[in-house]
């Protein structure tokens, strides 16, 4: 879960008014090379943080089919997923256009012709579309209400015997989101934990029709 930010403006920020200062930061990731831009107003400029390099080293990515990114920063979670496994589609949400900007920049830069960036609030980019996996590393300062939103709608995008993996600070919220995702899955649990992070990880119940909420709905159409 990434950390409070001191300043007014927040990375979740729609349109960022701050200066743009760029960033660029050189990272192995499961012993592969990696090149991300960074900018200001961006979560993390300076270097890969601690819980995002958690959640990729230690992320179960399904073998095929379609893996969401969602608050993707400047994309690294997203990217590494796609380079990890090529027969993948990913696609990586972010509220923030600079950030969106930036993720586009870098899966150009990393060489990735399996992931896409797109732009909106939580799912509302990938309405209609299910998924075989969703990754996050939720922002605690966009408060309690969206991070919850993040984990109980995620039901509606995932395909059975999917999953939702996200990383969190086990001092701030690791318990309350363990509630939140056994509430909203009946199940949850714990990855990998390490330098006060936890990777916290609930699957979708393999039965038909188990990730739509309503009967009346449509079923989502595969990206």
């Amino acid at each position: 879960m990434k950390e409070k930010k001191s300043t007014t403006e927040h990375y979740f920020s729609i349109n960022p008014e701050s200066k743009v200062k760029y960033g660029l930061i050189q990272t192995y990731l499961r012993g592969t090379r990696f090149e991300f831009v960074t900018a200001s107003s961006v979560f993390s400029k300076k270097r890969l943080d601690t819980g995002s390099r958690l959640l990729v080293e230690t992320m179960q990515l399904p073998r095929k089919g379609t893996v969401l990114d969602v608050g993707c920063g400047y994309g690294a979670i997203g990217i590494a997923a796609a380079r990890f496994n090529p027969a993948l589609k990913v696609v990586m949400t972010d509220v923030n256009t600079r950030a969106f900007h930036l993720t586009q920049e870098n899966i150009k830069r990393n060489k990735v012709t399996n992931a896409e960036a797109r732009l909106g609030h939580l799912y509302e980019p990938v309405e209609g579309s299910i998924f075989d996996c969703v990754l996050s590393n939720p922002p605690i300062s966009a408060g309690l209400e969206t991070i919850t939103a993040l984990v109980t709608k995620a039901p509606r995008f995932l395909s059975p015997k999917s999953s939702l993996q996200i990383v969190v600070r086990s001092k701030i919220g690791g318990k309350t989101m363990l509630c939140i995702l056994k509430s909203a899955f009946g199940n949850c649990r714990v990855l990998a934990i390490q330098s006060g992070y936890r990777v916290l990880m609930a699957e979708t119940i393999c039965q038909k029709d188990s990730v739509r909420r309503n009967p009346e709905e449509p079923v989502p159409e595969k990206l």
